[in-house]
């Protein structure tokens, strides 16, 4: 029996605009800095940048190297490599929140988090999306999200573009 493909949901501008609105009242604290994780992070992060008046915007981009592994289990605990990642004295002291459209494994993140913690920040994160059911952090749930799903999630910036060039041909 084959795996079956995870259900696939298109989500419009208006659903997006509808997850920010549903986000700005949950956060509880002014947040001096942002961290947008490239590249899902980039168009959810400067919604809520313009929305919060956040000025000090930066990116982090993470890649999770393809190893030849024998398991699925050894494929997940390859470390990131951070690919571009902001200075330490943009982010010590500061109280940051990390952006990022899904949360499916939470490995990227989580990932981002930690070092901007380690660099002396206080870091937060924020998806549009939560997906506990991949989630490989137990319990550890984003600090901010608008919605929980199962689904892939395919946003309007993707569409035409990218993933569902390949995902709507299998629909």
């Amino acid at each position: 029996m084959q795996p079956q493909e995870p259900r696939r949901e298109m989500i419009s501008w208006e659903e997006v605009d509808r997850l920010i609105d549903h986000l700005v009242p949950q956060f509880k604290r002014e947040f001096t800095a942002m961290v947008m994780i490239t590249r899902g992070g980039i168009i959810p992060g400067g919604m809520l940048a313009e929305a919060m008046d956040i000025t000090h915007v930066l990116t982090a981009a993470v890649d999770f190297p393809a190893q030849q592994m024998q398991t699925e289990q050894a494929k997940l605990m390859v470390w990131p490599e951070f690919i571009q990642f902001p200075a330490e004295d943009k982010l010590r002291g500061r109280p940051t929140l990390i952006v990022d459209d899904v949360w499916g494994s939470g490995r990227t993140i989580t990932a981002v988090k930690n070092r901007v913690s380690a660099a002396g920040g206080f870091p937060e994160t924020c998806v549009l999306h939560f997906n506990p059911y991949r989630n490989l952090f137990g319990h550890v749930r984003p600090d901010y999200y608008a919605a929980v799903t199962d689904a892939f999630i395919v946003y309007p910036w993707e569409v035409d573009r990218g993933t569902d060039q390949v995902l709507l041909g299998e629909v």
